[in-house]
């Protein structure tokens, strides 16, 4: 090594030893693209702690070069008891190495010689030239041997988040020992995670009593014969495993480093170059804190827009008519509505990006116009609201569904709207939580943008600021859309999601939008009356509770519940939680039998929730202006791509049940002579798995039209088709709809109430029989792990970062992901295309009738009676030519004068 030596400050991290504590220390983590990224996190927050406190001048991380040292010549089983790197460990090491060159920090490795003596080697020269202060940051002990007067150890402690520093004093009082004697204490106790033997039976404790007596190794072996008892003959016995213990623990510190001290400068990052790496780990919260995150950005194309600064108006009505020129030129658009219904939410205002005209060769800044909706509504800005309702325009929102929804209940359809940013990132990553315009934008690291808590407040907090506040902050968001939108239409046309986010996901946010507002009627009077007819049976059932029990007690209280059947009744103990006994679902079922007072309460709580769910849930959702419940559905919030409803719920009202299915009663159709059509697809995703999977016999059962259940009990018992008993086919429907989740022996085994080994028995069975489910299966696991992800038929991607966990929980978890998010998301995007489908139909041939839910695989009309046999067949023929599969869809239509009875 040579060089002029100009250093204050060394820092010198052993990066394997550092690396392997972060990975342990922090949850598993990884990005939308399934890298996992605990390791490095941890090591990146610690860069950043050791980057402020310690202002290091130079800077080397030091990386074992492999497996095989100058060590192993001399004992073949050294580190041997190591287990082997797991796989989401291994992976980020490459990552690591590139972040480290975004720093702008110095990375080294030597084939040979392991990051200790690298380490070594660097402090014994800056101790020659006693001019600098080095610290060198690792968990392993070993190194408290480098110690001096210049060099001090930070020894990791729980994981990497704290370190406990090292310098000969330290040393001296913690142990006794001067910093080389370390080596001699490695000797005598070895070292188990790197598989140096020692003396057996010598721990730290005895070593450190033997080393204060004798100063050395040495001298302990030469005085074996003086130390009594069995100590001293292990001594004795152990003279060269000792000897060679403290040669492996003693660190090389010749290493031959062709390097100059220039070379470990260290003169900070680059802002670009680091914010283009934290981006693409997804380290936001790091991005944010290293005020990083607009950097970046200006690279590439139209993403440049994310660096030009926006000019915000508050527009009055003196500028409204500057805001009506500049319409042409909007290119974003922001509607803000308060609330999260957007039914009963009101609307704020609308904020309008509007870009720039070139002057000259300057591109000029966009403007962004906010327009309180006090004003939109007013005659003033008739014309800005024609611009809204007109479908001669391209523009970009922000959840078009609920400004939609927000804006029609005010008179104003919003249409014209070309992107959506909230659609596309869902799309992006379906598990993403935070896909607020704030999230998005830090998911990209464009400028950041405050979240509405920061500027509203939050539940009784919330506050309107003042209207340059809230102008500014709107235009922000006006803004970030805009950004937002090239970003956002490259990644969709990587990801080839584009056709599924312009000719499914776009179009059916209108379509929902429009369901949502025509709502579906409620009998309020017949939900009242099943009310008081629920309440009359639930005072029965709590009179026989208290008959059965012998006493009066809170049946809602789990306390109460669980003294009474646990101790009163002596009935068998099955769960306990930390507060007592446990009386949920699972164990009443379990307990069902002992007594009858069980099936009393398991009846009480269906009822009861019946009573304060659907009955008063319901009659609070109604609204008085129109004698409908106006649900609405969430399009980016379950990662499969279904869709799910709020405000009321009605995807989850109980049907297995004869009580639950009568609350289908109350919904009828708004007009006087119409009629209500459902229209629910058969078994639509064990024909979309027959699709998938190509199997002959699946496929055969429905192109036959055969009851699909039955030909699997035929199939796989080996039966003809009139030996099919009632349990046969009850165990091959258990089998067959559990596939579809991926259902284990222990799942089925519940289902059926078999033995877990009479259940992977039947399992084998089917798979034996359907090989090319089983093929499916495997081929689909294999290829999440190789892609990261699985897609549906219409290229709809989930993530799988958990595919490669060493965790069986977590990699179990994924694969079954992996099986039943292409059968669950296909059939959920082939229902969507058939609402999509079915609305521009019925528009085009002038029908009356209208859609008004989706709940799960079934569609919900409302139709005149003139038109109810039309309907059925148009609604059939769109839901069954939806997509077109290699087996048959079918669709059972049925009507009725309620929801109930076309049932």
């Amino acid at each position: 090594m040579n060089g002029v030596l100009l250093l204050s400050k060394l820092v010198l991290i052993d990066g394997n030893n550092i690396a392997y504590r972060a990975f342990f220390a922090l949850p598993l983590l990884s990005n939308s693209k399934g890298l996992h990224t605990n390791a490095i996190l941890g090591f990146t927050q610690m860069l950043l702690r050791l980057i402020q406190e310690e202002k290091p001048t130079h800077f080397l991380v030091a990386f074992d070069a492999g497996k095989a040292t100058f060590r192993h010549s001399n004992y073949a089983d050294y580190k041997g008891g190591r287990e082997k790197t797991p796989g989401e460990l291994s992976e980020q090491f490459p990552v690591l190495k590139e972040l480290l060159e975004s720093f702008g920090i110095k990375q080294f490795q030597l084939e040979g010689y392991e990051a200790d003596d690298i380490i070594g080697t660097l402090t014994r020269i800056a101790d020659e030239k006693n001019d600098m202060d080095v610290l060198v940051v690792t968990g392993d002990k070993d190194m408290l041997q480098l110690a001096s007067d210049r060099v001090s150890i930070a020894l990791s402690r729980k994981g990497i988040s704290e370190v406990e520093l090292h310098d000969p004093a330290y040393i001296g009082e913690k142990y006794g020992l001067k910093p080389l004697q370390i080596i001699d204490l490695k000797g005598l106790m070895g070292d188990a995670s790197d598989n140096i033997p020692g003396i057996p039976g010598v721990g730290e404790k005895t070593a450190l009593k033997l080393l204060h007596e004798y100063g050395s190794l040495e001298n302990v072996l030469e005085n074996a014969s003086s130390i009594k008892g069995k100590l001293g003959e292990k001594v004795a016995a152990h003279v060269e495993d000792a000897k060679m213990s403290k040669d492996l623990a003693t660190i090389y510190r010749e290493v031959p480093l062709e390097m100059t001290w220039d070379e470990l400068a260290y003169s900070g990052y680059d802002d670009d170059a680091l914010a283009e790496k934290l981006r693409k780990l997804e380290f936001k919260q790091i991005l944010e804190r290293l005020g990083l995150s607009g950097a970046g950005l200006a690279a590439e194309g139209e993403g440049a827009q994310a660096a030009v600064a926006v000019e915000s108006v508050l527009v009055g009505p003196d500028q409204v008519n500057a805001l009506v020129q500049a319409l042409p030129r909007v290119k974003a658009l922001h509607v803000e509505v308060i609330g999260e219904n957007p039914h009963v939410g009101e609307v704020l205002g609308a904020a309008f990006l509007v870009e720039g005209e070139p002057d000259g060769e300057e591109e000029a800044a966009p403007t962004a116009y906010y327009v309180p909706f006090s004003l939109l509504k007013d005659e003033a800005a008739a014309e800005v609201r024609a611009w809204l309702e007109s479908e001669d325009k391209s523009v970009s929102i922000y959840d078009v569904h609920k400004a939609s929804v927000a804006l029609s209940w005010q008179g104003v359809e919003l249409r014209g709207v070309s992107f959506d940013v909230l659609l596309a990132g869902y799309l992006l990553d379906p598990t993403d939580t935070t896909l607020t315009l704030s999230g998005l934008t830090s998911r990209y690291g464009m400028p950041a943008l405050k979240s509405d808590e920061d500027v509203f407040g939050k539940g009784a907090k919330f506050k309107l600021p003042s209207d340059g506040a809230v102008s500014d902050f709107l235009c922000d968001k006006a803004a970030a859309v805009y950004r937002l939108t090239a970003k956002l239409q490259e990644e969709l046309e990587k990801s080839e999601m584009q056709k599924l986010f312009h000719e499914l996901e776009l179009p059916l946010a209108t379509v929902l939008a429009n369901m949502e507002r025509k709502g579906i009627k409620v009998d309020v009077e017949e939900l009242k009356a099943y009310g008081a007819e629920l309440s009359g049976r639930l005072e029965s059932i709590m009179a026989a509770i208290y008959d059965s029990a012998g006493m009066e007690f809170n049946i809602n209280s789990p306390k109460q519940l669980g003294e009474v059947l646990f101790e009163k009744l002596q009935l068998p103990v099955v769960k306990k939680t930390k507060t007592g006994y446990s009386t949920d679902a699972e164990v009443l079922e379990k307990l069902e039998p002992f007594h009858p007072v069980v099936g009393h309460i398991l009846n009480y709580r269906t009822l009861s929730k019946l009573q304060s769910t659907y009955v008063e849930g319901l009659l609070k959702e109604v609204r008085q202006d129109t004698g409908k419940v106006h649900t609405y559905y969430r399009q980016t919030i379950a990662a499969t791509g279904r869709l799910s409803s709020q405000y009321p719920n009605l995807q989850n009202i109980p049907i297995r049940l004869e009580e639950g299915r009568k609350i289908r009663k109350v919904f009828v159709p708004s007009q006087p002579g119409w009629r209500i059509l459902t229209a629910d697809y058969s078994q639509i995703e064990l024909r979309v798995l027959a699709h998938i999977s190509q199997d002959e016999r699946l496929m055969e059962a429905f192109r036959e039209d055969m009851d699909v259940h039955t030909k699997t009990a035929m199939d796989v018992f080996g039966v003809s088709e009139d030996a099919v008993d009632a349990n046969m086919r009850r165990q091959a429907k258990a089998v067959n709809f559990g596939i579809v989740y991926g259902i284990s022996d222990y799942g089925l085994s519940q289902n059926l109430n078999i033995t877990r080994k009479d259940a992977g028995r039947f399992i084998e069975q089917y798979f034996a029989v359907f090989g090319g489910v089983r093929k499916y299966m495997d081929d689909i696991v294999k290829k999440a792990r190789d892609d990261g992800y699985v897609t549906t038929l219409l290229q709809r991607r989930r993530y799988l970062p958990e595919i490669k966990a060493s965790n069986f929980n977590l990699r179990s978890f994924a694969e079954r992901t992996a099986m039943n998010t292409p059968i669950q998301g296909t059939a959920a995007d082939i229902i969507k295309l058939a609402m999509v489908q079915l609305e521009e139909r019925m528009e085009r041939e002038g029908v009356k009738s209208r859609l008004l839910l989706q709940v799960h695989d079934e569609l919900v009309l409302e139709v005149p009676e003139e038109e109810l046999e039309t309907m059925k067949a148009m609604v059939a023929d769109v839901m069954e030519n939806a997509l077109k599969l290699d087996v048959p869809l079918k669709v059972d239509v049925d009507s009725g004068e309620n929801w109930y009875e076309a049932k």
